[in-house]
C-alpha cells in the first residue's frame, strides 16, 4: 500500500512558518487520525503544517466539518468507514485505502470489505473490483506485517 512520499516538516517550518492553530496542538489534531489510522497519512500531515502556518483558522473549520461528516449520530465508525471506502472506490481515489484501512480497524470484516467492493463493481465495473482486490490485497499484508512479533 503505496502513500505518497512525507513533507519535510522542518523545511516546512522555516520555509513557511510555524504551526499557528490556537485551537488545538499540532499533536492534538494528529492524535484524531492516528486513533482512525494508526498513522497520520502524508497529505494531511502536509495540510497541517502548511494551512496550519499559513490559516489555521480555516484548518479549525476543515476539522470541525471533517469531525462532524465523518462521525454522524445515526452511523457507528465501521459503517462510515466502510461507506467513505464504497464511495472513494467508485471514484478510483486513492484514498480509498486509507479508509479500507479505518473500516478494518473500526472492525469491519473482510467480508463486510469485499461486499462494499461488489456494490462498486455493479456501479463502476471490472476497474473498481480490481482495484478494491488489491487494496484487500496490501491491507492483509499490512495487516500481516504489523502482527509479525519483533525480531
Amino acid at each position: 500500500m503505496s502513500l505518497p512520499p512525507r513533507i519535510d516538516a522542518n523545511i516546512v517550518r522555516n520555509s513557511i512558518g510555524p504551526y499557528a492553530d490556537t485551537e488545538a496542538t499540532l499533536e492534538e489534531r494528529n492524535a484524531i487520525y492516528r486513533d482512525l489510522l494508526g498513522f497520520v497519512p502524508p497529505r494531511i500531515e502536509a495540510r497541517m503544517a502548511v494551512t496550519g502556518a499559513l490559516d489555521p483558522v480555516l484548518l479549525d473549520m476543515q476539522e470541525k466539518m471533517r469531525e462532524h461528516a465523518m462521525y454522524p449520530k445515526c452511523f457507528d465508525t465501521k459503517t462510515a468507514q466502510l461507506m467513505l471506502f464504497g464511495m472513494l472506490l467508485m471514484d478510483m481515489s486513492d484514498a480509498a485505502q486509507l479508509h479500507a484501512i479505518a473500516a478494518r480497524r473500526a472492525g469491519a470484516s473482510w467480508e463486510e470489505m469485499q461486499a462494499v467492493i461488489s456494490l462498486c463493481f455493479l456501479f463502476r465495473g471490472l476497474p473498481a473490483a480490481n482495484r478494491g482486490a488489491e487494496i484487500l490485497g496490501h491491507l492483509a499484508k499490512r495487516e500481516a506485517d504489523t502482527k509479525a512479533p519483533a525480531a
